[in-house]
């Protein structure tokens, strides 16, 4: 047993570039190919049974026509059964709508989900409230905490994996000692705790509950919602604590991470922003405005004066005369 070790996104790459992952040192068993994404979409996970495969998460609405090109490459004339979603959020399931109008496949998400999705309920998605994109597709099959599923030759076990996305799943296969984890965890933290900064909270609680039910697994290789396939477990999850507690301690620093990170996502699907409608923006979107609201206390220009410091510091933007484009 893994003890439990006691934090911003990874430094995902900011970049629309797309390659099939070497995976490295992380080794991966026959059967499974993993399509390492860059933002905005979040990886394919291809797992291939004889003749039939499953798909684990599409990535974003915008890459949809690229995901179906990749994974019909990847397929090599064997049929796509099975799509199946980590958790909610628009870089998993932007695609979904896509890969099914083009392999006939049928679509499973986690059963917390579900709802929203029938309803196609915006805001519940998160689309709404970060101005982000989505194509309706409606759910063929929900997949359950503690439901068994075969995949790559593997039996695989659903576990919930609440904080990021309250309703997330992670998939782990025992006897390979082997984590899909979404966006639970990365190798260096895990996905923004929009529960803490725009919801009703509890999300740092639930992120500790989940990051010691990982850390009590057999695993051995994770393979992230974004980013290499990696064997660091250990070290993984010492920095998912660290960021987390940071977070705790810091709420300020946890908000200013959201807004970093969204923008960051907006820019790369837009390529630019008038920086006189920045502040505008910031006001108008229900995530950066609560987010502000919540932790920071800026007026609109200040917030915007100080992102736009951040974003060209870290190398993701840039200014020419009054618009912000993304580098």
């Amino acid at each position: 047993m893994r003890p439990a070790l006691c934090p911003a996104s990874p430094s995902r790459q900011a970049t629309e570039s797309v390659a099939v992952s070497e995976q490295g040192l992380a080794v991966l068993p026959p059967g499974i190919e993993v399509i390492e994404r860059g933002w905005l979409s979040a990886n394919n996970v291809l797992l291939f049974d004889g003749n039939e495969a499953t798909l684990v998460d599409s990535g974003y609405v915008s890459h949809a026509a690229q995901t179906v090109a990749l994974v019909g490459g990847a397929l090599a004339g064997r049929r796509l059964a099975r799509l199946i979603n980590t958790h909610s959020h628009s870089d998993h399931i932007g695609g979904n709508a896509a890969v099914q109008r083009a392999f006939g496949c049928r679509i499973g998400v986690p059963a917390g989900m579900a709802d929203a999705v029938a309803r196609w309920d915006e805001e519940a998605l998160l689309l709404s409230v970060a101005a982000q994109q989505g194509e309706p597709f409606q759910a063929d099959f929900t997949l359950a905490s503690g439901e068994r599923l075969v995949m790559g030759g593997l039996e695989w076990k659903a576990l919930p994996a609440p904080g990021h996305d309250m309703d997330a799943l992670v998939f782990h296969a025992p006897d390979a000692r082997l984590l899909i984890s979404g966006d639970a965890l990365w190798r260096q933290g895990f996905g923004i705790l929009f529960v803490e900064v725009i919801g009703a909270g509890g999300g740092i609680e639930a992120v500790r509950e989940t990051l010691e039910a990982i850390a009590r697994l057999p695993v051995d290789r994770v393979i992230p919602g974004h980013g290499a396939p990696f064997v660091e477990v250990d070290e993984a999850l010492r920095a998912a604590f660290a960021r987390l507690q940071a977070f705790e301690q810091d709420g300020a620093r946890m908000a200013r991470n959201a807004i970093r990170a969204c923008i960051t996502f907006m820019l790369l699907e837009q390529r630019s922003i008038d920086l006189d409608a920045l502040p505008n923006y910031l006001d108008e979107v229900h995530l950066y405005r609560e987010a502000n609201r919540r932790f920071l206390g800026l007026s609109p220009e200040a917030l915007a004066a100080w992102l736009v410091v951040e974003l060209e510091r870290a190398g993701v933007a840039k200014r020419k005369g009054h618009v912000l484009f993304v580098t």
